[in-house]
């Protein structure tokens, strides 16, 4: 096939050798399986910022500040400058990612390099060599269900020891290999002891795993892994040999503190919303 330009530098660099086909464009890549040498990989080609359809929302971006303050100021200034840089870090997250999750023993693809927006990485495949399917294409009997579900709460608690949240993990990002799943799609992945949204994020990714497999098996739907591995996590008992059960009480404390959490929350929005109709009455006397 003839060749994208945004790939053509890679294939001047002698990363790529040939083209073969477009495997798949999402909402914020293409990808396209490549051959290097003797090898089948995929080439993942990230829009531009204009063209993505998923936003980068604050809360995936908190926790992406590195060593150079004037790039963190101008990031949190939202400058020309630091729009760029921003795209960068954004850009950035899902390399640094890959290496940080390979190097705990999460099952992700194997990464080989990142060049002008295009990283080039291990392809997935099936029994038969072609690209591998996604979670969703896959059908499950009760017990494999069961076990798939307790694999992937596995890797999420990896990943988690890692120091990082998938943020978006579901059964359209997590690919089947004969060897089970291989987790994909990383740029939204936060860090989480830096981002405030990390509980949430990781409570949402546990309860798609839970809910996709709890079709197959229907017990799965009444689990709390969620809470219980953050928890864990809190208290500084995770590892990654620990023994879920699924289970998990709240604490009349922790009920208490989320009450109040709220409780905060509604007089700060009435306070600004008082706030509003000042100006708006003072706007009016002038």
């Amino acid at each position: 096939m003839k060749i994208p330009s945004r790939l053509q530098p890679l294939v001047y660099d002698g990363l790529i050798d040939e083209v073969l086909f477009q495997l798949m464009s999402g909402k914020e890549a293409q990808v396209f399986v490549v051959r290097s040498g003797d090898e089948i990989r995929c080439a993942k080609v990230y829009k531009e910022a204009n063209k993505r359809s998923f936003k980068q929302a604050v809360q995936y971006q908190e926790g992406r500040t590195g060593r150079n303050t004037r790039r963190n100021r101008a990031m949190a200034k939202s400058s020309k400058f630091g729009q760029k840089e921003q795209e960068q870090a954004w850009l950035n997250a899902e390399v640094v990612a890959l290496y940080q999750l390979a190097e705990a023993g999460v099952r992700v693809p194997k990464p080989y390099g990142y060049e002008n927006g295009v990283l080039l990485m291990e392809l997935i495949t099936d029994e038969d060599g072609g690209p591998a399917p996604r979670l969703d294409d896959v059908a499950f009997e009760a017990d494999m269900a069961l076990e798939y579900h307790r694999h992937m709460m596995s890797e999420i608690v990896k990943m988690l020891c890692a120091g990082l949240v998938h943020g978006d993990l579901s059964e359209f990002n997590v690919l089947v290999d004969n060897y089970g799943p291989v987790i994909i799609d990383l740029p939204q992945a936060v860090s989480a002891a830096g981002n405030n949204s990390a509980r949430a994020m990781l409570l949402r990714d546990v309860n798609n795993m839970t809910a996709y497999f709890g079709q197959y098996n229907p017990a799965l739907l009444g689990t709390r892994y969620g809470e219980e591995i953050w928890e864990l996590y809190e208290h500084g008992n995770l590892h990654t040999e620990v023994v879920l059960s699924g289970e998990f009480v709240e604490s009349d404390v922790e009920a208490d503190i989320a009450t109040m959490l709220q409780i905060i929350e509604h007089a700060k929005e009435e306070e600004a919303e008082r706030i509003e109709r000042e100006i708006a009455a003072r706007n009016g006397e002038f």
